[in-house]
């Protein structure tokens, strides 16, 4: 099937390792050209060099979400050297494990610039050249605990889910401009932060990392943890020309783990 994406320009943000590296390959595969942002400068470098090693087209970013004065910047570097951006897929990391309660403020405010904020603004930045172009792919990758808020990831459940929200009135708004927006949701996916999110579970509960996460397996339908590639066929997907009729819409990648309808 061809998606399409040839001689697009993709921004990937977090995509120096995990869900956002998997994601950034997938979308060169296919022909695009990938502008991969993360803070990790040498994270981001690898993940250019095995798209370059594979044969596509790619520049590292670096770039700390939590400053905004940089969104103008980088992305006026990404047009200089790619073209104007096509598909902007957001990856904003995750908080510490904790409650929802007792934070102070500026916690609340440090984390809603990296992980809410940020995405605002920069898809703000992107999206007039997408409406001149008639034709845009916003994508945002959240998490399960949008739908099933997750005990102990109390700064995610409530910040993530204020990208849902916000994703789904932009659909609204754009649609006539050619422009989708979509949330994608990662269940338990074998990322180095599900890796560490089981060790600091085991580690609270007194048990073992394997008993935690024999537990997590028995709750996924498909026994098994996703592999991250999985993940990034969606992502591409939903970038494509082929998912011009998908909007406004949350899709988990989850093997079945959510028990909600």
């Amino acid at each position: 099937m061809d998606l399409g994406l040839t001689d697009k320009t993709a921004l990937v943000l977090g995509a120096g390792g995990g869900l956002g590296s998997k994601i950034a390959e997938g979308l060169a595969r296919e022909g695009a050209k990938v502008a991969v942002a993360d803070l990790d400068s040498a994270a981001a470098q690898a993940t250019v060099d095995a798209i370059t090693n594979a044969g596509g087209t790619a520049i590292a970013v670096t770039w700390d979400l939590a400053d905004l004065s940089v969104v103008d910047p980088n992305v006026t570097t990404i047009e200089q050297a790619l073209g104007s951006v096509d598909v902007l897929v957001s990856i904003t990391g995750g908080p510490p494990p904790g409650g929802v309660v007792g934070h102070a403020p500026d916690v609340w405010r440090k984390f809603f610039d990296s992980m809410a904020l940020s995405v605002f603004a920069i898809t703000d930045r992107v999206l007039p050249g997408m409406k001149d172009r008639q034709w845009g792919r916003i994508i945002t990758s959240t998490s399960s605990g949008v739908i099933s808020p997750i005990p102990n990831l109390g700064l995610s459940n409530a910040l993530r889910s204020t990208l849902v929200g916000w994703s789904k009135t932009l659909a609204g708004e754009v649609g006539k401009d050619g422009i989708t927006a979509n949330i994608v949701l990662p269940g338990r996916v074998a990322t180095k932060r599900i890796t560490f999110l089981d060790e600091k579970k085991a580690e609270r509960e007194g048990r073992s990392v394997d008993d935690v996460r024999a537990e997590s397996l028995a709750a996924i339908p498909l026994g098994r943890y996703g592999d991250p590639e999985e993940y990034a066929d969606m992502v591409c997907f939903l970038a494509s020309t082929r998912a011009s009729y998908v909007t406004g819409s949350m899709i988990r990648i989850d093997g079945g783990y959510v028990s909600n309808v």
